[in-house]
Parts: C-alpha cells; sequence; structure tokens
C-alpha cells in the first residue's frame, strides 16, 4: 500500500465513525458565568468594558439624548452622523440641533460623499442589539438604515444600549436573538474603541476605527445607577 492509500484509508475509517455533535447549550449552562441579580451582571458588564477604555453613563429612556448632547459638549463634537430613519435617530437629532451640533446623515451614496464621511465626521451614533455581560460586549445589528460602517469610520462611536437586552454569554444571545434567522450580512461585536498593538507593542487606540467608545446604557427604573457605581 503506498502513502497515499494509507492516507485515504485513515481518513474513510474516521469518516465511518461520526463524531458527535457537542451539547452546546449544556457546555453554556455549565460553564458560562451566571449572576445572582441584575445588579452584578451590569456592574460586571461594565467593569469588562470600562477594562478596554469603553466610557459608560447610565441614562433613563426619557433622557437619553441629554446625555448625549452632554458628551459631544464635553468631546468638542463638530457633528454627528445620526441613522435619521429611526425613532432612536431622530430622537437624537432634535437634542443635538438644538445644542448647535450639526447633524450628518447618509442621505445620499457614500461614493458622493466619501472623502467628506472618511474626514470630516467626528462622531457616529447607533443603537445596539443586545449585550453580553461575561465578555463586556455590544452587539450591533447593521441595517440599510444603520450601516456598519455609521459605527466603524468616525472617530467617536457613540452607541445606545436598552440594558434589558442584556444575555449572559454569546450562545444564550445568539438564541435569544434567533441569529439563525434572517441574520445581516454582518453582526458587528464591540467591546471598545479600535485598538492595536502591533508595532513595537505599544498599544494605540484608533488604528483601525473608532478612538472613542461611549455607551449610554438605558436603565430600567427599578436599578437606581448609584448601586452601579465601582
Amino acid at each position: 500500500m503506498s502513502a497515499r492509500d494509507n492516507i485515504l484509508a485513515k481518513l474513510r475509517m474516521a469518516n465511518a465513525t461520526p463524531l458527535k455533535e457537542p451539547e452546546t447549550a449544556e457546555y453554556y449552562q455549565e460553564m458560562s458565568p451566571h449572576w445572582d441579580n441584575e445588579v452584578d451582571r451590569l456592574k460586571h458588564w461594565a467593569a469588562a468594558m470600562r477594562a478596554v477604555k469603553t466610557e459608560i453613563y447610565w441614562v433613563r429612556a426619557n433622557d437619553w439624548a441629554k446625555t448625549l448632547v452632554e458628551v459631544a459638549q464635553q468631546k468638542g463634537l463638530r457633528n454627528i452622523l445620526l441613522p435619521l430613519q429611526t425613532e432612536h435617530g431622530q430622537t437624537a437629532a432634535t437634542a443635538v440641533k438644538a445644542a448647535g451640533i450639526e447633524v450628518k446623515a447618509f442621505e445620499r451614496p457614500i461614493e458622493d460623499w466619501k472623502d467628506e464621511f472618511f474626514a470630516d465626521i467626528d462622531a457616529g451614533f447607533t443603537d445596539s442589539r443586545c449585550g453580553i455581560a461575561h465578555t463586556g460586549t455590544l452587539m450591533l445589528w447593521p441595517t440599510v438604515e444603520q450601516p456598519r460602517s455609521q459605527s466603524l469610520v468616525p472617530p467617536v462611536h457613540i452607541c445606545l444600549f436598552d440594558t434589558a437586552t442584556m444575555y449572559d454569554d454569546f450562545y444564550s444571545a445568539m438564541q435569544g436573538e434567533n441569529m439563525a434567522e434572517g441574520m445581516p450580512t454582518n453582526v458587528v461585536l464591540v467591546s471598545g474603541p479600535s485598538k492595536t498593538a502591533d508595532i513595537q507593542l505599544t498599544l494605540a487606540f484608533g488604528a483601525h476605527g473608532p478612538r472613542d467608545m461611549v455607551v449610554l446604557a438605558v436603565l430600567p427604573e427599578h436599578i437606581n445607577p448609584a448601586d452601579l457605581a465601582d
């Protein structure tokens, strides 16, 4: 028997005994961390995100736009790219315009304003699909109204996150959001601003995307922001 025949024979033998599919749900149930209450889970998520230079502001559903404006003013933003076809984009636009900050939007093909988009947009604003507590992550769900470039290109990314959509781990998020059905071309997982240490092992932010990541984390009424203090 030649070496080739020997290799093929081993492969046929291996295929004759199919590997058992892993019990994914049972694995995550056993291995993933679980928290006794919402506050502890939120504190873990926030600590994980802040560890990689993410800024988190605890807000309410009725006042997050005010915090958005305050953040924009603190950072000296001249303009913000908003998803004006969405409810959160319209709410943000009303507050931003009142503060004298210019509103930008995807109102024309990217080819017609690509240079301006990459050079002159100060910040992009999006919402998020859900959060993942274990890794300190937000899941972004790009759409035509809110393309992935809205969060990836501008130097500052400001993200609105409803903390009621928090999952313990990625597997739970996949199941809870039914990602097997109707998933977009790309799902974006974000834990902080863009960073790299490729050059001389020196950590640098903003090399391949936003240098600043700001999360407006909307709390339910029964959670007191003071309980989430470090």
